[in-house]
Parts: C-alpha cells; structure tokens; sequence
C-alpha cells in the first residue's frame, strides 16, 4: 500500500512540474514597467511601427508562432530583423516578465 501511494505522489510531482507553465511566476506589473521603457517606443499598444503585419496581437504572435513566452523570451533576449536584442540591456527575469505580459495583453487584444 505504501509503495502505491508513493508511485502515485511521485506521479503527481512528475506531471505537476512538467505541465507547470513558467509564465506564472513571472511578475506582469513588472513586465508592464519593462514594457513601457524599452518597448513601447515600437510597439505602442500592442503594435508594430517597423512592421505593422507583425504585431504583438495575438492573431499576429499565432501566425508567427510566436504565442508563447519561450518564444518571446527568445526574440527579446536575442532580436531578429529590426528589433534589438535586449539580452545585454535586461536581466533574465525582466524578460521573462516582459514576455509574460506580452501574452496577457494579447489576450485582452491590449485593452486595459
């Protein structure tokens, strides 16, 4: 009986840590903060002033297949095309913040 209910503990664990989304424990006021100084210059409300196909919508991040913190964290951390990479500029968290908010925004099609 013991040696079930640990299988079934340790199973537990198991799929809470591997199904666990990291977006959670990111700070988004944080991300909103980070947002405005270093983004928003380009990407006012959600937009794309260098490239208006690409926004930040989530009709947009989906087609790119960029609806996801791994790949915004990716993008930001390391730029592509026009934008710069911020790697060196922010630290991992605020990035990872930052990315998080991305995709909260994009689900309230950046509407506070």
């Amino acid at each position: 009986m013991k040696k079930i209910i640990s299988v079934l503990l340790l199973s537990v664990t198991i799929f809470t840590v591997a199904f666990s989304s990291p977006a959670l424990a990111a700070n988004t006021a944080n991300g909103a903060a980070v947002f405005k100084a270093n983004c928003a210059q380009c990407h006012v409300g959600g937009k794309n002033l260098v490239n208006a196909a690409k926004s930040l919508k989530k009709e947009a991040l989906e087609k790119y297949d960029m609806y996801s913190a791994e790949a915004l964290v990716s993008q930001i951390t390391n730029g592509k095309g026009a934008m710069p990479a911020f790697g060196n500029k922010l630290k991992a968290d605020q990035i990872e913040d930052v990315a998080a908010y991305v995709l909260e925004q994009a689900d309230k099609d950046w509407k506070k």
